[in-house]
């Protein structure tokens, strides 16, 4: 996901995708320890949407407190 994406969604959609993500990560994780996983970038791609996501929740949660 580009960074523009995921700063146009909401808070809501935003948790959402992130439950999506980690159930896809986990998947990822578990191909890989079995041995089925073609491509290993995909873990890479999943951890770093991952970590967007949870920063512009934080951006966000900053935001509304001061």
């Amino acid at each position: 996901m580009k960074a523009k994406q995921i700063h146009e969604m909401k808070d809501d959609e935003l948790i959402a995708k992130l439950g999506e993500l980690k159930q896809e990560l986990f998947n990822l994780r578990f191909s890989n320890a079995t041995g089925q996983l073609n491509n290993p970038m995909q873990m890479v791609v999943c951890k770093k949407d991952i970590a967007r996501i949870k920063t512009v929740l934080r951006e966000r949660e900053l935001s509304k407190k001061a």
